[in-house]
């Protein structure tokens, strides 16, 4: 009898043993499924920053990208502290660190306000107005501009001085005089030319003639470095204030949502 007994507590005591063995298992997993839950949130969370990230690259890559101006070149049609955004589909986005084009709904326009790498500063954007496509004839007389033999009325031309100089410079334009090279060529700011614009390049300049190092300084553009045309300012605020938080006391309300032309 003692010995049956014995055999019950020890049954007794290893149902007790399992039922508490029982109890401690729910616990963990229920931190289990916790920590399950915390990992795919934070992986939804990476998947969702990384598509977000490639929609902003295809996005500023193909179709749209923003800039400010920081120069007075462009004055009075663009100003210090106006932000712009530029349309790059309209001539084709250009495929990153490659001279390749990709086609656009449209080509370079004579009048168009385009940004572009130019050529004798590799860290520089810059932004002007398209005046001379290939084949056209260009001409500079007294400030006055002449386009195919006819003067051009050029209403958002900025005036603001007389630069009229010889500039070493500007004598990359022998080469390409109608009437070629000419050891007495000396041209300056306001007079120069004619000259023809090759095929394949393009004379840009900026909209304050006195105050813009441009194609009559730099030369010709090959087409394939335009970024894209400006659409139109997003944003614009006068950098040259010397009030406190210029970004919010000095803002250019009209300016906003204006359309570059």
């Amino acid at each position: 009898m003692a010995k049956k007994g014995q055999r019950k507590k020890a049954k007794g005591r290893g149902g007790g043993a399992k039922k508490g063995a029982a109890k401690k298992a729910g616990p963990r997993k229920s931190a289990a499924k916790k920590t399950d839950a915390r990992s795919g949130g934070l992986m939804e969370w990476v998947r969702s920053l990384a598509v977000a990230f490639v929609i902003f690259l295809i996005l500023r890559i193909f179709l749209i990208e923003t800039y400010v101006i920081d120069s007075g070149s462009m004055k009075n049609t663009l100003l210090v502290g106006d932000f712009l955004a530029v349309n790059k589909l309209a001539i084709g986005p250009r495929i990153p660190f490659t001279n390749i084009r990709l086609p656009g709904y449209s080509e370079p326009r004579r009048g168009d306000i385009l940004v572009f790498d130019p050529h004798h500063e590799e860290d520089m954007t810059l932004v002007k107005r398209l005046i001379g496509m290939p084949g056209d004839t260009l001409e500079m007389r007294d400030k006055v501009l002449y386009l195919n033999g006819e003067a051009q009325d050029e209403p958002y031309v900025a005036i603001i001085g007389d630069r009229d100089q010889v500039d070493p410079q500007m004598y990359w334009q022998n080469q390409n005089l109608v009437d070629g090279p000419d050891v007495n060529y000396h041209p300056t700011w306001d007079n120069w030319g004619p000259l023809v614009v090759p095929e394949g390049h393009y004379f840009m300049m900026g909209d304050n003639r006195d105050d813009s190092l441009d194609s009559r300084v730099w030369g010709l553009l090959e087409g394939w470095r335009f970024k894209g045309r400006v659409a139109f300012i997003y944003f614009s605020y006068d950098r040259d204030s010397f009030s406190p938080f210029p970004w919010i006391t000095e803002v250019r309300g009209s300016r906003i949502g204006d359309r570059v032309r």
